[in-house]
């Protein structure tokens, strides 16, 4: 058969009339054609593409990109979604933002009509017989669902069937009723504190977070972390510069003229912005990629570091190694000196400790050593001025943030006069001795010590002289690098080519890559900086931070950019992507999201700790602390690590939910019926119990039924599936069911924890999902609410990546019976307060915090001492957890979930330790939202019945978005700092995004 007589046959190509229709004519020199057979296909493909309506919307799935979509509709179903291109203009000589997206967001509207889509409420068929029968005999929800849970074999019955189907249909009322039966009967019996709520990065969607977050905050339920037990947190952050995670926006790439892509296939997994990674390399970037194989990103490489897996660290150590030798000692750079002396601890002085017959480093030198009389001498650090010839203290240590204002900076100022100071970066020409001191060096076999020589200066202190010498130079003798100056001996590579730490040669041993390459890339690196005043940048993510000490690659790597002046630069620093991290508008939507409009404090529960004890890990652990220890560290203390974590609790540096070994709820009722009636009275009658040991924190017990979570919410998250790393632990003692354990319990018993055999199974008395698929997380549950997609509802979106909020749209209703979250939580709250005007009434709750940073207890304890043994006495908020009795009004959940409290216009708003004024911005919520109509305790209030209207609150409250604010914000933390700052935003103070506004465009 022939093409022509083949298409005949087919119904879009077959001709009107004739053998193969009328006759056909050749134009334009035989290159055109003109047919007569029908155009049917044409029709087809043009109907493909029509629609109804377009609707501007995004995806709340965590991929780091934010971008936003429009969404097409027709005959109400979805069909196809397209990128936006109406990002605002970067500026002439700058690449704008679009192209955003990718294939992945592209496929996203096949996603609703998936098969594995929950459409309707469904909860285990054993369960649901159990609590339709027994609410027959009860006649009452709470007592149904109390006589399931207490009977341990009805208890094993629908636990044991987790994770086996028998999914049944319920409606959304009987969904919530034992919902709020579960959660009342928690609350009276184990507390409040026993009730968990897990959803991550809110970022990716702020109302969704916020639905499940403010109904558990307001009734006293804790919200487990996120970002930090499947490790995408880089502990490094906060251990450098006490922040979670701050990078530069992808478009600050552009401006990089030197990068080394570390461990990041940064042209996979951010799509949307590698555009700018190769429009810098057209611009003229050099390319350094880091990478055990030939990732993608390899092959856009100039140089390949192959190194080795996990061996990140050695790599580094040398770079910096090369840096140090080459551009502080050989020669003093001027930029890199001067950007030290500012903006790095390099200047800052340590003191010298005697350890047996060596030195040793200890602590920095504060302003209370020298017994200075000023506000928080104990956190204020000391330096060398080289002009006055003299120890100074600085403005801008953290001391200066908290009792005082206006020196929080980083003015070259001696804070006792006001004086310009030149710090001293090294002693080595300036000295009273040399000395030698020893320095850890975790080999692989075990740990041991090397030596360096350190010129020092003495110094009288409250206890007597001491030595003291600059980081600078305690930090050259570490990395194995000699002054010239010195002429003592010590544990120095002669050379590169001499493989003692920290040569390039001695990392060539560990790592593969030749000292050759190291020594290049790390002159180049350095050079650049130098020439371009820091624009050299460093790419990280999942490849170097998934490791058990990537602390230590981290801060490595960290290390690279802070020598070389490249932090804080345009096109320069760190650049790590992992996760959807960063909330724009955080001051507002934290209001929102923890009820801090209602009540505060909220309970916030940091994972690790959480994952780690109640999903019995911690009995497995035969990683022992000691193996660990520096060798040239005081002491050795615990052989295991929950013991370390059970301190940390008690002395207020986690949080640790459940808190006590007593309902939070029953300890504030006790204290009253004994005559303690007042909220201070109650929390000193809580800590002399806890001093005489008649209560105990639940870390020291948690295989103690008292001290179970007993209820855990899923939303947004798939924990069982994908970030609950370890399981079959999950399986085995948070569900009790069915698992691949195969280890034994770890031979070393820790000290501070009780032991009880046998170890607890199936601690969760009721796991919820609220979810758009059956994921793993929902296949476990014990109840199961389907959820709106990212196209049926209205939301908020924000990245580090750009500056932009995105704005969900519903392009369509939630079909079936599916929800969004906050209609989810709303019907729980709705049904929970209806059931709580017969069981809770209003009842006091004793909620237990950490020493919480960003705020005034993060100086709390300058020196560690123990109140369990007696070195110092239990004081909360010093010694131990801040302490807080906070009222619930259980039955008026509801109408505090649906309405924004307040807290907001008598209190205010506020972030990172900064707080201010919301008075005016309330009063327009309240024309703009409209008020609460209904009589009670939300009369009057501006309403947050819908998502949308969220959404607006957190617009209309958040610096970010509201020129007003944002100038009262920056008013705020000028007086803090002493800097001028409201002009930043001043220019912009009649600005105000809406929802509308942000939905026309970025």
């Amino acid at each position: 058969m022939s093409n022509r007589s083949f298409l005949s046959t087919l119904r879009f190509f077959r001709p009107k009339g004739g053998k193969y229709g009328c006759k056909e004519e050749k134009t334009a020199e035989d290159w055109g054609e003109i047919r007569c057979g029908q155009k049917i296909w044409e029709d087809f493909y043009r109907k493909r593409w029509q629609y109804d309506k377009k609707v501007r919307s995004t995806h709340g799935v965590n991929c780091t990109g934010s971008c936003s979509w429009d969404v097409y509709v027709k005959n109400g179903i979805l069909v196809w979604e397209t990128q936006r291109t109406d990002y605002p203009d970067c500026g002439k000589g700058f690449p704008n933002h679009e192209p955003r997206g990718c294939s992945r967001g592209a496929t996203y509207s096949w996603y609703t009509y998936s098969p594995v889509r929950l459409k309707y409420p469904l909860m285990r068929s054993s369960l649901l017989k159990m609590f339709r029968a027994a609410l027959k005999e009860h006649n009452d929800p709470v007592s149904a669902w109390r006589s399931i849970v207490e009977d341990s074999e009805k208890k094993k019955m629908f636990q044991k069937d987790r994770g086996k189907g028998g999914f049944v249909r319920v409606s959304w009322d009987e969904a919530t009723t034992l919902i709020s039966a579960a959660l009342i009967h928690t609350i009276q019996k184990f507390g409040p504190d026993r009730i968990f709520g897990f959803t991550p990065i809110p970022a990716m969607s702020m109302v969704c977070y916020a639905s499940g977050a403010r109904f558990l905050s307001l009734i006293g339920g804790s919200m487990i972390s996120f970002y930090d037990w499947y490790c995408d947190l880089p502990p490094s952050s906060p251990q450098i510069w006490g922040e979670q995670t701050d990078v530069p926006e992808s478009a600050d790439w552009y401006e990089s003229t030197y990068m080394i892509v570390w461990g990041t296939n940064l042209p996979m997994t951010r799509t949307p912005d590698a555009h700018f990674f190769t429009e810098a390399r057209y611009r003229g970037a050099h390319v350094t990629a880091v990478a055990p194989d030939y990732a993608e990103y390899v092959k856009f490489a100039d140089t390949w570091l192959p190194a080795k897996a996990g061996t990140d660290a050695a790599l580094a150590i040398a770079m910096a190694h090369v840096i140090f030798k080459e551009f502080y000692i050989d020669r003093q750079t001027d930029y890199f000196f001067e950007y030290a002396k500012k903006y790095t601890d390099l200047p800052f002085l340590v003191v010298i400790e005697k350890k047996e017959d060596a030195h040793v480093p200890g602590r920095f030198l504060r302003a209370s050593d020298l017994e200075k009389e000023m506000n928080n001498a104990e956190w204020k650090t000391i330096l060398y001025d080289i002009t006055q010839r003299e120890f100074c203290i600085p403005n801008g240590s953290i001391g200066f943030r908290w009792n005082e204002s206006g020196n929080w900076n980083l003015h070259l100022k001696d804070a006792m006069n006001d004086n310009e100071i030149d710090p001293a970066l090294s002693f080595a020409k300036d000295n009273d001795t040399w000395i030698t001191v020893n320095f850890p060096l975790f080999d692989f076999k075990e740990p041991k010590s090397k030596s360096g020589t350190v010129p020092v200066k003495k110094v009288i202190t409250a206890k007597g002289e001491r030595l003291v010498a600059t980081v600078f130079d305690l930090m050259a003798a570490h990395l194995g690098v000699r002054h010239p100056e010195s002429a003592h001996q010590a544990d120095y590579p002669e050379s590169y080519n001499d493989p003692r730490p920290y040569s390039p040669a001695w990392q060539e041993a560990i790592t593969g890559v030749p000292k050759e390459d190291v020594i290049r890339v790390a002159r180049e690196f350095a050079e650049n900086a130098e020439k371009t005043c820091g624009k050299s940048l460093i790419f990280l993510g999942a490849g170097t931070n998934h490791w058990y000490h990537s602390d230590m690659i981290y801060r490595t790597i960290i290390s690279l950019t802070t020598l070389c002046g490249c932090q804080g630069i345009n096109g320069g620093g760190w650049a790590h992507y992992v996760g959807q991290e960063k909330v724009r508008p955080q001051s507002a939507w934290s209001q929102v999201a923890f009820g801090l409009d209602w009540r505060r404090p909220p309970r916030l529960q940091n994972g690790t700790s959480f994952y780690y004890f109640a999903t019995g890990q911690w009995r497995y652990d035969t990683m022992n602390p000691q193996q660990l220890y520096s060798p040239v560290a005081e002491s050795k203390a615990y052989k295991h690590m929950a013991d370390y974590n059970a301190v940390a609790a008690r002395l207020g540096w986690l949080p640790s939910y459940p808190q006590f070994d007593m309902n939070p709820i029953d300890i504030c009722r006790e204290a009253i019926e004994k005559g303690f009636s007042s909220d201070d009275e109650i929390i000193a009658y809580t800590v002399d119990k806890l001093k005489k040991g008649e209560i105990k924190f639940s870390i020291e017990d948690p295989d103690d039924p008292m001290n179970f979570p007993r209820m855990l919410f899923l939303w947004r998250a798939n924990l069982l599936g994908a970030s609950g790393k370890g399981h079959e632990y999950f399986l085995k003692h948070l569900l009790g069911i069915e698992n691949a354990v195969f280890n034994k319990d770890a031979d070393n018993r820790p000290e501070e924890i009780k032991w009880r055999d046998p170890a607890p199974e199936g601690k969760l008395d009721l796991l919820v999902t609220l979810e758009l698929r059956m994921s793993t997380s929902a296949m476990y549950a014990d109840v199961a609410l389907p959820a709106a997609g990212w196209y049926e509802m209205h939301d908020l979106s924000t990245t580090d990546m750009h500056p932009f909020i995105h704005p969900f749209n519903p392009a369509i209703d939630p079909p079936w019976e599916s929800r969004t979250n906050w209609e989810q939580f709303k019907a729980i709250a709705k049904k929970f307060s209806e059931i709580a005007v017969i069981h809770l009434g209003e009842l006091k709750d004793l909620v237990a915090t950490p020493l919480m940073h960003d705020s005034p207890n993060e100086i709390a304890q300058s020196e560690v001492m123990d109140w369990k043994k007696g070195e110092t006495d239990p004081i909360p908020g010093k010694t131990m957890p801040n302490m807080v009795v906070v009222n619930r009004d259980y039955p008026n959940t509801y109408k505090m979930m649906t309405s924004l409290g307040p807290l907001v216009d008598k209190v205010g708003i506020g972030s990172k330790g900064v707080a201010w004024s919301a008075d005016e911005e309330y009063i327009r919520l309240k024309e703009k939202l409209g008020m609460i109509s209904e009589e009670g305790v939300s009369h009057g209030m501006p309403s947050l019945e819908t998502g949308k209207q969220v959404a607006e609150t957190i617009l209309a409250l958040a610096p970010e978005t509201n020129g007003s604010t944002a100038v009262k914000s920056w008013k705020k933390l000028e007086e803090k700092t002493g800097l001028k700052l409201t002009h930043l935003s001043r220019e912009r103070e009649g600005e105000k995004f809406s929802f509308s506004d942000i939905s026309v465009q970025p």
